[in-house]
């Protein structure tokens, strides 16, 4: 290391300089949109370029050595071995002219990007989401107002959004950034409660604000996290799943998916952080989002191949918000058209959360769910004003589950059209996709399924064969729906239903209680 020049150790406790002109030959280097890294012997050097960009400005020599310092002082947070010091970069007469980190050099063939192909990546990234959430777990939540909660996440799209606007309809058509723009306020105005919720919840912290996979190092005594985003500290203090979100993107935009969910789903056990999926897919929209504006800068800078990982990060951006939208799924019929089926199955394969018409009745009633409020049509715990409050309780938890990032699934016959006005009025309210389906049987089918169903008594309706025939002759038109043949085996109009509503299964896990991916991810308490 003798061509670092003079100076004590570099491990920040004293002065050290370096002196390019002692150099026999240039190292080695490689360049990033904001820096350059040159490798000398066993040290990585990082100096910054002198550039000033819409989210930080290394423009003057004192504002790098100011960076400098603080880069190295936030990633020791991460990996204290690793980032050495603070050198100055001198002339021949000692002059100072700038400033540079120096680490110590990583063997380039332990990237975990060049690692994500064989098995030590999976125990890799194990033990990243260990370190990561306790990393996160050693930090005091941020309790400034506005930190973290919609208003801010909004600000941060629409920042990125102006940033990225001059580069539509060169790098990629305007009309896509116009939908993920789109997709974003939407998810953000119609949940609301679920950010305050993660506020109160203690989720917003000073994490790591940069994780991706050429900056993680799998070492035979672990893995070193490198390169935090040092210079905005309030780019860095965000919700925690949205830190962890940037490296399962990053993975999955890398062709590994599997990786990148198995990532996420660790990291939850970890930290015991519980989200709804929705969340977890605004998020990861976020950071390809991220990352696509800095592909863009760096095609700019003359490196044309990110031009074409520009295009493809925001397509990934675009498909993630797209499965974040939440979705309000109306399932009706008259009874014994197989509704109810096709709800929980439904639910279970798409993640949703069911709400069913049959068991708030009986708990408006107070009784049980498998209790009988059996009475004559339109009478007792059926009369209209009962039935009335029943789709008032259910459209009202629907709204509040909705505004919390769960999508829901509401099984009920649905057979006037105030009510079912009214649970699109609900989805307007709540930013929600509205689905609407329709159970259709032939009358013998579904007088047969009754019977079948009072025999074998694990059902809380209560409906006759009579009582259905009455309500098959009073359904009023419903037009909006998608008409579903449920006639058929279960796993026949699930399939049918599932594609028609273009539900995605299976779904995600990772907010769910759930066996560690990854070894080195050890349960949650």
């Amino acid at each position: 290391m003798s061509a670092l020049g003079h100076g004590a150790g570099l491990d920040g406790s004293a002065s050290a300089a370096l002196r390019p002109s002692s150099w026999d030959a240039p190292p080695a280097a490689m360049e990033t949109h904001i820096s350059v890294l040159m490798f000398v012997g066993d040290r990585a050097v990082k100096l910054h370029k002198p550039i000033r960009t819409a989210f930080l400005d290394h423009s003057s020599r004192t504002k790098r050595q100011r960076a400098c310092h603080e880069e190295v002082a936030v990633n020791r947070r991460f990996a204290p071995d690793v980032y050495l010091g603070v050198v100055d970069i001198v002339s021949d007469d000692g002059t100072p002219q700038d400033h540079a980190i120096v680490m110590r050099r990583m063997p380039q063939e332990r990237q975990l990007s060049r690692t994500l192909g064989y098995p030590e990546a999976r125990s890799c990234l194990g033990e990243v989401a260990r370190r990561i959430a306790a990393a996160h777990a050693e930090q005091e939540p941020e309790r400034r107002p506005g930190m973290g909660d919609w208003r801010q996440v909004r600000q941060l799209w629409q920042d990125g959004v102006t940033q990225m606007a001059p580069f539509a309809d060169g790098l990629f058509p305007s009309g896509q950034l116009v939908t993920v723009a789109r997709l974003a306020r939407r998810y953000l105005c119609g949940r609301r409660p679920l950010f305050r919720a993660r506020v109160d919840a203690g989720r917003i912290r000073d994490g790591h604000g940069d994780l991706l996979a050429d900056d993680i190092y799998c070492l035979p005594d672990g893995p070193r996290i490198l390169d935090c985003l040092a210079f905005d500290r309030a780019l860095r203090v965000a919700d925690t799943l949205s830190d962890a979100a940037f490296l399962a993107m990053d993975v999955e935009s890398r062709g590994h998916p599997e990786l990148g969910d198995g990532f996420l789903e660790a990291y939850t056990q970890e930290s015991g952080d519980r989200f709804p999926a929705s969340l977890g897919h605004h998020y990861l929209g976020y950071r390809a989002f991220v990352r696509a504006k800095i592909a863009c800068l760096a095609a700019e800078q003359g490196r044309a191949a990110k031009a074409a990982r520009a295009r493809q990060l925001l397509a990934l951006t675009q498909d993630y918000l797209e499965r974040a939208q939440v979705r309000m799924v109306l399932v009706g019929g008259p009874p014994g058209a197989g509704k109810s089926t096709l709800s929980e199955g439904l639910a279970e394969a798409g993640g949703l959360e069911l709400i069913r018409s049959d068991v708030a009745r009986k708990v408006l009633s107070g009784l049980e769910p498998m209790d009988s409020a059996a009475a004559d049509y339109q009478a007792g715990a059926y009369a209209p004003a009962v039935t009335d409050l029943v789709y008032s309780a259910m459209l009202s938890r629907a709204r509040r589950l909705l505004s919390l990032g769960h999508s829901v699934i509401l099984d009920a016959s649905w057979s006037t059209a105030e009510h079912r006005a009214k649970a699109r009025q609900a989805a307007a309210f709540a930013a929600a996709d509205l689905q609407e389906v329709r159970c259709e049987v032939p009358a013998e089918v579904a007088r047969q399924r009754i019977l079948d169903r009072a025999l074998v008594g694990t059902d809380p309706s209560d409906a006759t064969v009579a009582i259905a025939d009455r309500m098959r002759a009073s359904f009023q038109a419903w037009p909006e729906a998608t008409p579903l043949d449920t006639s058929g085996t279960r796993e026949h109009f699930l399939s049918a239903a599932a594609s028609a509503l273009g539900l995605r299964v299976p779904a995600p896990s990772w907010g769910a209680a759930a066996a560690p991916a990854f070894a080195g991810a050890a349960a949650a308490p």
